[in-house]
């Protein structure tokens, strides 16, 4: 009896200890595999234009813990584009390095090989900012998480 009662104090006293714990929610990760949704035009801060992705148009991004890579499949052009680096996050950034891709990202590589966005990242979505020499917004890419 004297066993019970102190076996049921325990598991009470465990519970009731467990109850008043915080439960920090953890913070949004990019790691995954996201699907570009949309595109917006920026007046410098705010969102004045929505453009939809066309019919067909797929882009893919893949994030594991350090690597990146994308792809782009848009119905009317034969041939398909990729891209594979580096990426890091910091509080509100995103800064893709590319390492290679294809024919047309090997040619765009050799003006400009990293990328660096304004990120606002949420659970299920992100946007990537594209910010002008003074930090005004003029462009973002929408993605929501599929994996």
């Amino acid at each position: 009896m004297k066993k019970s009662v102190l076996l049921f104090t325990l598991i009470f006293v465990f519970v009731i200890g467990g109850s008043f714990t915080e439960h920090k929610p953890k913070d949004p990760t990019i790691e995954g595999t996201w699907e570009l949704q949309s595109f917006y035009n920026y007046d410098g801060e705010n969102v004045i234009d929505t453009i939809e992705k066309s019919d067909g148009y797929r882009q893919v991004k893949m994030y594991s813990k350090e690597k990146i890579m994308w792809t782009r499949y848009v119905p009317d052009d034969p041939n398909g584009r990729f891209g594979y680096g580096s990426y890091r996050v910091t509080d509100n950034s995103l800064i893709e390095v590319i390492e290679y891709g294809d024919d047309d990202m090997m040619k765009a590589l050799d003006t400009m090989r990293n990328f660096t966005f304004e990120l606002i990242l949420k659970e299920d979505t992100f946007s990537q900012i594209t910010v002008d020499s003074d930090g005004n917004r003029t462009f973002s890419e929408n993605y929501k998480r599929i994996d």
